[in-house]
């Protein structure tokens, strides 16, 4: 899978890792390498650098989550499972990048995942990618990047609210979530993906954009407060 996070999952409990492993192969633009119950075992692979993101449970009888954090320095960026609510406040002393309360549900996990593609984004070179091209009913659009407000997802298609128009095509929001840039592209609602470099204002639990109001969906509020953030 081209261009996809590396996921790894550790946890002492058979049923937790299950869990976080099915969410990972139904979420796109991420790969599960590896997964499994036993913490030693996971260590060569993670010093290998075959990693992007590690689920990591706080308590295991081999070696504890943020122990196996200290050996492996920053090899992955790690967010932390577990049901003890009382970790939280020392997890971020570890610069984690989420903290995960059992039983983890999609929502919070895919949260979570917006996260990890942020601070990955924050790490990464950063290259130009001035314009994609897209599936329209009868061709393939040439779409400049910085033209584009706002993509809105319709019943049959989505929609490319430019400085030009809009343009319908027939990618699907979770192609553009995998493609475009996520520095300048971030889904604030399961009906819109918003360019940063239009954004006018945050008022309210709305994103303004050429007078536009687009709602910012309870999944998305912490990150876009993130990615959206004063100096």
């Amino acid at each position: 899978m081209a261009n996809a996070i590396r996921c790894m999952v550790i946890d002492d409990e058979p049923l937790a890792v299950k869990l976080l492993a099915d969410y990972i192969r139904k979420t796109p633009g991420l790969e599960l390498v590896y997964s499994t119950t036993k913490v030693l075992e996971a260590l060569p692979v993670l010093q290998e650098g075959q990693v992007d993101v590690l689920f990591l449970d706080i308590q295991m009888p081999e070696l504890t989550g943020l122990q196996l954090i200290k050996v492996i320095g920053k090899e992955c960026k790690v967010v932390l499972t577990t049901a003890y609510q009382e970790y939280a406040l020392q997890s971020y002393e570890y610069d984690v990048v989420d903290y995960l309360l059992k039983p983890v549900t999609f929502d919070r996990f895919a949260l979570a995942v917006q996260k990890v593609r942020a601070r990955l984004q924050e790490s990464a070179p950063v290259t130009a990618m001035p314009y994609i091209f897209v599936k329209t009913e009868y061709r393939i659009q040439k779409i400049v990047l910085a033209s584009v407000l706002y993509i809105e997802a319709l019943r049959d298609y989505i929609a490319f609210h430019t400085t030009e128009g809009k343009i319908l095509s027939l990618e699907s929001m979770r192609r553009m979530e995998e493609v475009l840039p996520g520095q300048q592209f971030i889904r604030i609602h399961k009906s819109y993906i918003i360019n940063r470099d239009n954004v006018d204002f945050l008022e309210r639990g709305k994103v303004v954009i050429k007078g536009q109001y687009l709602p910012v969906g309870d999944t998305y509020k912490e990150a876009v407060q993130q990615w959206i953030k004063p100096v």
